[in-house]
């Protein structure tokens, strides 16, 4: 039975703690495209995408009008392209982007996910033709996101993969250098990629999928901050229980609407991404829950342990609310999406040290941080392996998406609006990684991987 109380204190959190379904996600499998006539494989990709969501963003509408639940995003994952059109005999990939640009458009999606390779114990016939073709393909699409996984806690790290797509990620931040790199933030690069994600730009359907499922992202961190400011001054323990309450209520919110398009739409219900996502608006912050433990400023000394705390105990509130959790679940730290880490960024109070040791816990790395567009190739590629290196040895997800901001330095601001935010160019170290980068090969697998 539902009782005033808790109607009235959900509707609370939509109105003033900025609580949001923050996006659904169909999943579609393109496995049943595969031609060697890449022309034919683009047309069944098309219509396939265009038939399974034709009704998406309809029904998360008549959810958000029947409920009052604010969906903010609508979006499409599928089958890593790489793996699809691999089979065909052509030699650039950059058309596969545009189909899925097109088939997102004409549905109504705010992005599509999915121009991807898996690479982390080598290259397939596909791979390295879609990764070469990831700068132009973001160039000229608007709704394509891409990534690649490079690294894995059972296959190790794949080193020239780290090297060449530390070139990609500049080359793409040169074709986009009018919008500053713009083109990097809608690619990522992955340790232990999941293939249930919800979030962009690193969503992928995986092989292990169903043909067609729908996941759902929540996001909640003004509700958590709320929970937080009742408990001031009183100890660790309660803290986490107040966290793991808040974090309940949040995804029982998640599946309910999981489960309710899941029936309209009549596909399977897939997850929910117990995700804290934050956005650049006031009382939606990650930082400012941080600073709600008791720290001066997020970035200080304390930060990761305090990060420790809330990452567990919304994931452990979401699992009791859910019984299909997946994708990244846990607390994201995007540097231009969260006003209290633009703001300590901008006054040098958190560095890129601190927020690489801050992704040993959190649920994804180092995200959305602008750096100077002069920032040679090697040094991009090396942050990708240290992030790397923390998602295999620690057996998560690790992700790096910098944005070489092209014609900017230090101290600097990149704007890019929305959900996206805006972010200051923060300083990298000046010292060359280039021999370490050039050495390629592949990083064996920890001892801790063999599990059979």
């Amino acid at each position: 039975m539902l009782r005033t109380d808790n109607i009235l204190d959900t509707i609370r959190m939509f109105e003033e703690d900025n609580l949001d379904i923050r996006t659904i996600t169909m999943g579609i499998s393109l496995l049943d495209c595969i031609d060697s006539d890449g022309a034919k494989a683009r047309e069944r990709i098309y219509n396939k995408i265009t038939t399974k969501a034709k009704n998406l963003v309809k029904v998360a509408q008549e959810i958000e009008d029947t409920y009052g639940v604010p969906i903010t995003n609508k979006r499409i994952s599928v089958t890593p392209i790489a793996l699809i059109a691999g089979a065909s005999d052509d030699t650039d990939y950059v058309e596969y982007a545009k189909t899925l640009d097109a088939a997102a458009k004409e549905v109504g999606v705010d992005f599509i996910g999915g121009f991807s390779a898996l690479v982390e114990k080598g290259y397939n016939k596909g791979d390295k033709i879609l990764i070469e073709s990831i700068p132009e393909a973001l160039a000229v699409t608007e709704k394509v996101c891409s990534s690649v996984n490079i690294g894995s806690t059972k296959a190790g790290i794949n080193m020239d993969a780290v090297k060449l797509m530390g070139e990609i990620v500049l080359a793409t931040a040169e074709k986009t250098a009018e919008q500053h790199g713009f083109g990097c933030a809608k690619l990522v690069v992955f340790a232990n990629s999941v293939g249930d994600n919800p979030f962009m730009a690193g969503a992928y359907h995986g092989v292990e999928e169903a043909d067609c499922e729908i996941h759902v992202g929540i996001s909640g961190p003004g509700v958590v901050k709320r929970a937080l400011e009742k408990v001031k001054g009183e100890p660790m323990d309660i803290v986490a229980d107040t966290i793991k309450k808040a974090a309940f209520q949040i995804t029982r919110m998640g599946q309910l609407v999981g489960n309710i398009a899941s029936q309209k739409l009549g596909v399977p219900f897939g997850i929910v991404d117990l995700a804290l996502a934050p956005t650049p608006a006031i009382g939606d912050s990650v930082g400012e829950i941080l600073e709600e433990f008791g720290l001066g400023v997020v970035g200080t000394h304390g930060t990761v342990a305090a990060l420790a705390v809330l990452n567990d105990a919304v994931k452990k509130g979401g699992v009791m609310a859910c019984s299909h959790v997946g994708g990244l679940s846990g607390s994201f730290i995007p540097v231009s999406e969260d006003h209290r880490m633009i703001d300590a960024a901008a006054a040098n109070q958190i560095s890129l040290d601190m927020l690489l040791a801050m992704t040993a816990i959190c649920s994804v790395g180092l995200d959305m941080i602008a750096i100077p567009g002069d920032t040679p190739a090697t040094t991009i590629a090396a942050m990708i392996a240290d992030e790397a290196a923390i998602g295999v040895q620690n057996h998560k997800t690790t992700a790096v998406r910098v944005i070489p901001a092209i014609g900017c330095e230090v101290g600097d601001f990149v704007e890019f609006g929305g959900l996206l935010g805006r972010a200051p160019v923060m300083p990298v170290h000046k010292e060359s990684s280039a021999d370490f980068i050039n050495r390629g090969g592949r990083s064996p697998a920890p001892i801790h991987s063999f599990k059979n």
